[in-house]
């Protein structure tokens, strides 16, 4: 069982599908680890991203662990690693829409149909992200949409011209079939839309394809035909902190996913420091950093990022 619930933690979201955890079962316990071999530097160099992550891992195994009979409670290691501690002791079963949801998430990098999500359903994604560790900020007007866009189109415009930004996300694409086989992680590019080709012929045209202005085209359409953007903000900018912040979105994407809706991360406009700062006062946040910056509505289905076998990320 408890191989199982780890199986259910790593369907969990990760930044550029780079699976960066290890998870240890001793008795009644899980204990999830990062993989710091499994960083991104470029996008995440305070490891931010990682341990949000390892919220995201934590909140799927609680969610199933009650679902097959077993109360989890929740620790934060207070050493170097902050080590995600999950005891597990028996109760009842208790079945739910976003235990049921686990395995049909995803981050659906596409355009959606812009219709509004109803009132009682943005009350529920609403309840779902907030904790008494994390805000959660919604927005579905057409004027504050396009506000957080020019904060997502201004980050970007800095990543995409960071060499070592684009360098590293070109190390985790997948181009093809085999290569998402082959390896069991990375952004495999038929999940975001875009075509298989070999292997060569991918790396060659993404230094030709994959230009400022037409990711930030690509962002426009997204943001706009989205029926709307949630920030999460942490009340502490700690490790623990983000592993909340990644336990709310966790619980909200799984929302999402009961009620029918795609979601997808725009976090552009909180990877970059001097972007970030600045969207921190649109929010009106003082001081606080905002975590995760996510897209919401109704779209399509797409090809599945793969994960890699329990095995191999067991220790």
């Amino acid at each position: 069982m408890l191989r199982e619930l780890v199986r259910y933690g790593t369907l969990a979201p990760n930044s550029h599908n780079t699976q960066p955890w290890l998870f240890q079962i001793q008795n009644r316990r899980i204990t999830i680890r990062p993989d710091m071999s499994r960083r991104c530097p470029a996008v995440d160099p305070d490891n931010h991203h990682v341990y949000a992550t390892l919220g995201c891992a934590a909140e799927n195994i609680v969610v199933a662990a009650k679902a097959n009979g077993l109360a989890a409670i929740v620790s934060v290691a207070d050493d170097d690693e902050s080590a995600i501690r999950i005891d597990l002791d028996a109760t009842a079963p208790a079945d739910s829409p976003r235990y049921r949801a686990i395995t049909e998430r995803q981050c659906t990098r596409a355009e959606y149909d812009g219709k509004p999500v109803p009132s009682d359903e943005l009350d529920l994604l609403e309840k779902a992200a907030r904790s008494d560790g994390t805000d959660a900020r919604l927005f579905t007007a057409r004027a504050d949409l396009e506000q957080i866009l020019e904060y997502v189109v201004a980050g970007n415009s800095a990543q995409m011209n960071d060499d070592a930004f684009v360098d590293e996300l070109r190390h985790w694409i997948r181009f093809n079939e085999s290569d998402a086989v082959r390896h069991r992680d990375g952004l495999f590019s038929a999940s975001s839309g875009n075509p298989t080709v070999p292997t060569w012929i991918g790396r060659l045209g993404f230094g030709l394809f994959f230009k400022e202005d037409t990711e930030n085209d690509k962002y426009r359409r997204h943001i706009l035909s989205s029926a709307g953007v949630i920030a999460f903000i942490a009340d502490q900018d700690t490790k623990q902190g983000w592993i909340e912040a990644g336990r709310s979105y966790q619980r909200f994407a799984l929302q999402a996913t009961a009620s029918g809706l795609k979601n997808a991360f725009v976090n552009q406009a909180v990877e970059v420091p001097e972007v970030r700062t600045q969207f921190s006062d649109y929010l009106g946040i003082g001081g606080q950093r905002p975590n995760l910056l996510v897209r919401f509505g109704y779209g399509p289905e797409l090809p599945r990022s793969l994960r890699r076998p329990v095995d191999q990320v067991l220790v």
